[in-house]
């Protein structure tokens, strides 16, 4: 939060003990989420991964719940700590390793977070999605973003993957969006267009890899939502979701891919079906959603999903050879 005289503070924006101490509420107005992390802070970081690092990555990765494995098979990696980045927050959800790996995959360079950021962890959207304006400044032109979910759509399978050609922003519904206050048009423009975040041209790629892995029948193309967990959701909520028709539901990307299109990124984005969602009332306990059963799913998928990326990014690295 900030106050009135926040900005005019000459020891920062922290705000002087007084103005924290006083109790005229009428003073404090909240932080508009586009000053969370202004364009300078962002280049700091950004700096601070392509000089340590020594490259410009193409390709970021967004590695979901379980995903990790994802950043593992980069090759000759570099990798920074959340923790040692400067202004970097901290993921804290089991299965977010907590880190930013740069190398090489497919001849291609590419740097992954092992580990996302989350609303409900008390993130602002700002601060969740400030990854993806770094990756930019670092160079990244192909925004991959991969996420655990439950499946809505009766004819997903546990196990099964889908491409996310769609989405449907229920956090924009209740009026959060990582664009909300002042507009920096070196980030992007006031008003981005969404009609086309997902490329239709990557997941069509996609589905003639899943073909030549063999693996057709367990790819999906769909709509994704993402609500504010941290909670799962109820019969109800999912009824309605499919009434819209979402396909698969989680926590994250949404916006993440906002962001993303936001400064003009190519978006490839896939959801991995980690449980089945309940969508009739029943007293047993195995219809409800649960994390280890999310982590279970996505570590027997692993080599799937890896390979699946491998081979798109070799040939995304071919067609710019």
């Amino acid at each position: 939060m900030c106050n009135t005289d926040c900005c005019s503070n000459p020891k920062g924006k922290a705000g002087t003990k007084t103005a924290i101490n006083s109790t005229d509420s009428s003073d404090i107005i909240p932080t508009p989420e586009s000053l969370l992390y202004p364009y300078e802070v962002i280049e700091e970081i950004a700096d601070f991964i392509t000089k340590g690092s020594g490259m410009r990555p193409k390709i970021g990765i967004i590695c979901g719940s379980g995903l990790g494995s994802l950043a593992d098979i980069i090759q000759d990696p570099k990798i920074f700590e959340y923790e040692k980045i400067p202004n970097f927050p901290v993921s804290t959800v089991e299965g977010h390793a907590g880190r930013l790996v740069v190398g090489t995959l497919e001849g291609a360079t590419v740097m992954a977070m092992q580990g996302r950021f989350h609303f409900y962890e008390g993130y602002p959207l700002a601060k969740c999605s400030m990854p993806v304006r770094v990756m930019k400044l670092c160079g990244v032109e192909y925004l991959f973003a991969t996420n655990a979910a439950g499946g809505i759509n009766p004819r997903f399978a546990v196990g099964d993957i889908m491409l996310m050609h769609d989405h449907v922003n229920m956090l924009g519904f209740a009026g959060n969006s990582p664009l909300q206050g002042p507009n920096d048009p070196r980030f992007g423009p006031r008003f981005p267009a969404l009609v086309n975040s997902y490329n239709k041209d990557l997941i069509n790629k996609a589905i003639e890899i899943g073909k030549a892995m063999g693996i057709e029948s367990n790819i999906h193309v769909g709509v994704y939502s993402c609500l504010g967990g941290p909670n799962y959701e109820t019969i109800a909520e999912l009824k309605a979701l499919r009434m819209m028709g979402v396909d698969a539901v989680g926590m994250s990307t949404v916006h993440e891919v906002i962001t993303a299109r936001h400064c003009d990124m190519k978006v490839f984005a896939f959801s991995l079906i980690t449980n089945k969602c309940a969508t009739e009332y029943s007293d047993k306990k195995d219809d409800e959603a649960n994390h280890d059963e999310v982590m279970a799913v996505a570590k027997n998928r692993q080599k799937a999903c890896c390979e699946l990326v491998s081979r798109l990014i070799r040939e995304i690295h071919m067609a710019s050879a």
